[in-house]
């Protein structure tokens, strides 16, 4: 599959666009007008600038509001557009786009239309140039790709062809399977954007929430299917608009652009080998049809089996050791060569780092992950283009794949066991005397804050790399603002991370108000939590209106309540069981939250997530 990206996409100059175009490794781009318009460099010198990066130069956009007008606007479009063409031609390209008419259209009438494109067409073969013309989805005419392909269809002219944009049809909920009915060679261009699903004017929806694929809730795989199936060989290209990414730094998007591409080239695969199966299956028939365009795969991965490790690098560890202590983990001792702690609880392992770590407070610095293959996995990855993070080992000891995620939180691929034992625990002396954990506790979930202009690449990175699921995300309100929270978790829930994009004000704040936290489950909360209070942990001070709202919602056996409100536990229930948990203080930008799952409660006390920012944020600014 050719690749490619509009310039629109990234932040910076054209240069500086094309550059790292070259650096995230794609075949081709698209120049976006206004890049070229602003640039210093004359067409010629972006024409060997191109080539030097070894970028082919596929489109040239956008041309607007042609089609459905006056015969004196028609005139002036073609000079404008015989302008454009004679540019084409010093830079080297021979694709423009052309959109439906959105403005400056007062005529609603497709024979028209067809031959004020005959023209345009007929002008562009003049020039060596093919016209792609695309169906806008807020078009005042053409909204509609099967429209637009008609009005190709009825010029009926080499030059021209038609452009299928993924927001466009997906946006507008058009059914995609007639794209297999389209002449290939009639398709002159093929680009794709994902987005979330919002409740707003189309327009306002394309210009600034576009994301890359696998960011957002289109089903692109299906789309490209179809395109595939079509016989399309083309680029497949970029075009996003997105405010965040357009402020983001540019090499770094533009990976996170590749890396979407990657994503989408497999699970388009994946779609056409389940529907092609399916089909053969109807036909009593094993064979499976090939397509013009081949489409690449990654080594194949399961989904992670559980946590391994969670790691918490300080300087100071003392408050650390002390919390934990309190919780009930068990101190196992220090690694034999490096300055590294580990404490358990059951089949929880937390890992203390001090290496490195000078004047740096508490913070999650690693997560482990039990994997079939460390190895495969770790190859999925790096095609990914996740970078990879390398630890020192000796002989003996353990060596653990890692790659850094978006927020360099660094994620280790170990390898699994049917137990539930990590064979590296023995890489650490004794420990202190202690009698064993009655707890059989688990990490059940980690929370992850994620600065603002890498939220959409962190979900795109655990989906491809971890093959975690992304659930509908929510928004949690907090005395500083709303608080997006995204879930991503495998399907048997054994792992879960919950992605937090923090407000504007407490991500740009000098003081830490935003913190990250490892969630333990265990069978039995509330013993868990009397033994934690008599080893002297201070609980969160959960308020009393919070109980009473708490009864009021789910009438309480009373001497149940009063345990609850006792030992400043939360609660929710839902039709499949309960959820309880309570919270630790925060040290440094960590807390640990402990829960008890019961029956099949599934979710996490969304509706106590705004105490508990409460209760926090009372409790850092009274400190």
């Amino acid at each position: 599959m050719r690749t490619g990206i509009a310039t629109v996409c990234l932040s910076g100059t054209l240069k500086e666009k094309m550059q790292a175009c070259a650096i995230a490794g794609f075949d081709g781009i698209e120049i976006f007008e206004q890049d070229l318009v602003t640039s210093p460099h004359i067409p010629e010198e972006v024409r060997t600038m191109a080539a030097d990066l070894g970028l082919g130069l596929d489109l040239y956009q956008p041309f607007r509001d042609f089609d459905g007008v006056t015969p004196d606007l028609l005139k002036a479009n073609l000079r404008r557009a015989e302008a454009k063409f004679k540019l084409m031609s010093r830079l080297g390209m021979d694709t423009i786009l052309v959109c439906s008419n959105v403005a400056t259209a007062t005529i609603d009438d497709d024979e028209l239309r067809a031959s004020q494109l005959a023209e345009l067409a007929e002008l562009a073969g003049d020039h060596g140039v093919k016209v792609a013309y695309e169906a806008l989805a807020w078009g005042k005419y053409v909204n509609d790709y099967e429209h637009a392909y008609r009005l190709v269809e009825m010029v009926d002219h080499p030059n021209l062809g038609t452009c299928l944009d993924s927001f466009h049809i997906l946006s507008r909920d058009w059914d995609t399977a007639p794209i297999e009915q389209i002449n290939a060679e009639k398709i002159f261009f093929v680009q794709v954007a994902d987005a979330p699903k919002l409740s707003m004017d189309v327009l306002s929806w394309s210009r600034h929430y576009r994301v890359f694929p696998g960011e957002g809730q289109f089903d692109l795989a299906k789309f490209m299917g179809h395109v595939v199936r079509a016989g399309y060989t083309g680029p497949v290209s970029l075009e996003v608009f997105n405010d965040v990414f357009r402020q983001s730094d540019v090499e770094r998007t533009a990976v996170d652009a590749m890396r979407s591409l990657i994503w989408l080239e497999e699970q388009s695969a994946k779609w056409l080998a389940s529907t092609s199966s399916e089909t053969a299956a109807g036909n009593g028939s094993a064979s499976r049809r090939r397509y013009p365009m081949e489409l690449a795969t990654l080594p194949k991965v399961n989904e992670p089996a559980g946590f391994n490790f969670a790691e918490v690098k300080a300087d100071d560890t003392a408050q650390l050791e002390k919390l934990l202590g309190q919780l009930g983990f068990e101190f196992e001792g220090r690694h034999r060569t490096k300055d590294v702690q580990l404490w358990t609880m059951g089949q929880a392992r937390v890992i203390i780092n001090e290496q490195a770590a000078s004047h740096s407070e508490p913070a999650i610095a690693a997560l482990g992950f039990d994997v079939d293959s460390p190895v495969i996995a770790s190859a999925r990855a790096q095609q990914l283009k996740a970078p990879v993070v390398a630890r020192k080992v000796q002989a003996d000891e353990e060596v653990f794949q890692g790659i850094s995620a978006p927020d360099s939180t660094e994620i280790f691929l170990c390898q699994g066991s049917p137990d539930g034992t990590a064979a590296w625990t023995h890489e650490f002396g004794e420990g202190l005397e202690h009698v064993s954990s009655a707890q059989n506790a688990v990490i059940d979930h980690v929370n992850l804050a994620q600065p603002w202009q890498h939220f959409d690449e962190a979900v795109l990175f655990y989906t491809s790399a971890l093959a975690l699921e992304p659930q509908p995300f929510a928004e949690v309100p907090s005395p500083s603002g709303l608080v997006r929270s995204q879930v991503m978790e495998t399907t048997d829930g054994a792992v879960r991370l919950v992605l937090n994009l923090a407000p504007a004000q407490q991500a740009q704040s000098a003081r830490k108000t935003y913190q990250e936290h490892i969630a333990f489950a265990v069978g039995d909360l509330v013993a868990t939590a009397r033994s934690a209070r008599d080893r002297g942990l201070e609980f969160l001070q959960i308020p009393a209106n919070y109980y009473e709202d708490l009864d009021a919602r789910f009438d309480l056996e009373p001497g149940f309540l009063a345990t609850l409100k006792e030992l400043n536990l939360l609660y929710d229930r839902d039709a499949n069981g309960e959820f309880l948990h309570f919270y630790t203080a925060t040290v440094g930008s960590v807390f640990f939250e402990m829960v008890e799952r019961r029956g099949n409660y599934d979710g996490y006390g969304a509706p106590n997530a705004p105490v508990r920012h409460a209760v926090q944020y009372d409790s850092l600014h009274r400190a």
